[in-house]
């Protein structure tokens, strides 16, 4: 048995950042870390009469919402993803300038040494919603909140 099949320690995911605008947001919990191909299904008949489907590479590839989780700010005024909500919310996309309030930004993953193992970059995202963990007197657990943010294109680079 080759002793070679793991030569490196994995990415345990447990230490991961949103950077973005030179901030690094420490998060809990990241999903739609999805790259996908466009496949194009074309239905068609054979020689024989029966249906056949066709799958081929489409043109582009599909690109996910990330879902992104972190323990609430103490306050909303001074944290840096509440401000950019805020001013999509107040202004929105305006004029010819599309970048507007759109940012680029990574989701960069490190080793238990914090030297970075992965980074997963996305273009032209911004905040489209932000949901606040339910409340309890009877919890003693932090609050969350879960921010959706909408991409334009994802890719690994690390």
């Amino acid at each position: 048995m080759p002793n070679d099949l793991i030569n490196t320690d994995p990415i345990v995911a447990q230490n991961f950042y949103l950077e973005i605008d030179g901030e690094k947001l420490l998060l809990s919990g990241v999903s739609g870390l999805d790259i996908e191909l466009d496949v194009v299904t074309i239905q068609q008949n054979g020689k024989d009469g029966k249906k056949q489907s066709i799958k081929t590479l489409g043109t582009s590839l599909k690109v996910p919402d990330l879902s992104i989780t972190r323990m609430a700010p103490m306050s909303a005024g001074d944290d840096p993803v509440w401000k950019w909500f805020k001013a999509i919310h107040d202004s929105g996309f305006k004029g010819t300038d599309r970048a507007g309030n759109r940012k680029n930004g990574s989701i960069v993953f490190y080793d238990t040494s914090l030297t970075e193992v992965g980074r997963f970059n996305f273009f032209n995202g911004w905040p489209s919603k932000i949901g606040t963990d339910a409340v309890s007197t009877d919890s003693n657990d932090p609050v969350k909140e879960t921010i959706t943010l909408v991409i334009e294109r994802l890719e690994r680079v690390k």
